[in-house]
């Protein structure tokens, strides 16, 4: 069998030239996502969303080391493409009956005194008073939501899996929302995500009106509760037309 080196070689030296090519349009791509990325956080405005999201997807690991680069924190980043993924993803949430919603809030906003027992569906809220949860988690439920208070990522999985929401408005710190919205993705769910104020395993602290705004979307006025005119935390609620 007769080898033809100088064909082989041929053949060597194209794929060395794809490869540059592929290495040097991803870096260039990068570039052209990072630039635009921090255009959009400086201007508070997201400019071609889409391709944004897809280069975040796509070269994640390159675009945080550039990012770093520039002077940015993996923080600043995470929080960056939530906002991303929500702006995206507003109009279908608003779209789907609240019926076919579910909201999943971390067990690290109840009280330390909490009496609620966990249960193969999460923390089973008491509405005991001694934090805001449970007044909020009626409030939710009355909207229409189906609400679950849980430990981790793998109750969400089943309560998804049991209940088949077309919806999810996931509540945590950057990291698990960041991971939540990749998963509801990948699985074709609607996911939106609020982020805690601080981060923590007990009594951590989250903007409840970021919560009601992502909640109301698509909801008819007549379902808003009327204890929202008197929230816990002493601010008042005038519903739209």
């Amino acid at each position: 069998m007769n080898f033809d080196l100088a064909l082989f070689e041929q053949f060597i030296f194209l794929i060395g030239q794809i490869t540059l090519v592929v290495v040097i349009g991803s870096f260039l791509c990068a570039l052209l996502l990072v630039a635009l990325s921090i255009y959009s956080i400086g201007r508070g405005k997201l400019y071609f969303p889409r391709f944004l999201k897809a280069g975040m997807v796509l070269l994640e690991g390159l675009s945080k080391a550039l990012f770093r680069l520039f002077g940015l924190e993996d923080s600043e980043v995470l929080t960056f493409f939530i906002n991303l993924h929500n702006s995206m993803n507003k109009k279908a949430f608003s779209e789907v009956p609240v019926e076919e919603r579910a909201v999943f809030l971390p067990q690290c906003l109840r009280s330390a005194r909490c009496p609620a027992h966990l249960s193969p569906e999460g923390l089973k809220c008491r509405s005991c008073g001694q934090c805001t949860v449970g007044w909020w988690r009626i409030v939710l439920e009355k909207m229409g939501y189906r609400v679950f208070v849980v430990p981790g990522s793998s109750f969400i999985k089943r309560m998804v899996k049991k209940y088949h929401p077309k919806a999810i408005l996931g509540v945590g710190c950057l990291n698990e929302v960041k991971e939540g919205l990749e998963i509801s993705d990948k699985i074709g769910l609607v996911s939106m995500g609020v982020v805690t104020l601080k981060e923590g395993c007990v009594e951590t602290l989250v903007n409840w009106d970021d919560i009601l705004e992502t909640a109301l979307l698509g909801i008819d006025p007549a379902r808003i509760p009327g204890e929202l005119a008197d929230r816990p935390n002493g601010t008042s609620y005038t519903p739209t037309e």
